[in-house]
């Protein structure tokens, strides 16, 4: 049994939005090693997944310029096809919004590429028309670290909360004694979370 407080992400009331995770982006990335966004970010699909929080996938200028989403964003979610757009503000492309509204959460947290922009963009639209919004800093990536800084303080200075890819995990895990989503939990922090996942292997093997 899971209890939820309202200021505490709730899985059953999240959606996450992963925003233009795709070649051509990446190649202008320079706020963050790209390899560590990277793993960030499909760090916090697989997040997604084990707690069964709907994921939208969108995409711009996919065949024009930026190449379809990469594949290890792709593989989490094989049978979900990212929404192609031309607009840099993904929230005034209506066969995206549509898909974020339909999933029918109050919270939405997007993670992509370029942090200034087609992050920016549809989180403050979003939170213009009311909806709970985060975004997932250490899952997106910026043209420069002042790009990526200016644009995490302009969202925040507007009511957009900032949170980190195992933040999420954590709190959408809450509790140890949640033996449903333990065992993945523990899978997605050994392959993710570093010296974390080092020492709860660590832990495994003692316990042996």
């Amino acid at each position: 049994m899971r209890n939820f407080s309202d200021i505490l992400l709730d899985p059953a009331e999240t959606a996450i939005v992963i925003v233009d995770h795709q070649p051509q982006m990446y190649f202008g990335v320079e706020s963050a090693p790209r390899a560590v966004i990277l793993k960030n970010i499909v760090a916090l699909a697989k997040t997604a997944q084990v707690f069964g929080v709907p994921c939208v996938l969108t995409t711009v200028a996919e065949k024009e310029f930026s190449g379809l989403l990469l594949s290890k964003i792709q593989s989490v979610y094989p049978g979900v096809v990212p929404i192609n757009r031309t607009s840099i503000n993904a929230w005034e492309d209506q066969n995206l919004k549509k898909a974020v509204l339909g999933t029918r959460k109050k919270n939405i947290l997007f993670a992509g590429l370029w942090t200034e922009a087609c992050v920016t963009f549809p989180a403050l639209s979003a939170k213009s028309e009311g909806h709970n919004v985060y975004v997932v800093t250490d899952a997106c990536g910026g043209a420069t670290r002042e790009a990526h800084d200016m644009a995490v303080s302009r969202m925040t200075q507007q009511g957009v909360i900032p949170v980190t890819w195992q933040q999420v995990l954590l709190e959408f895990q809450r509790d140890w004694n949640n033996k449903d989503t333990y065992n993945a939990v523990m899978g997605v922090v050994q392959e993710f979370s570093g010296a974390y996942g080092i020492g709860v292997e660590y832990a495994n093997t003692m316990l042996q």
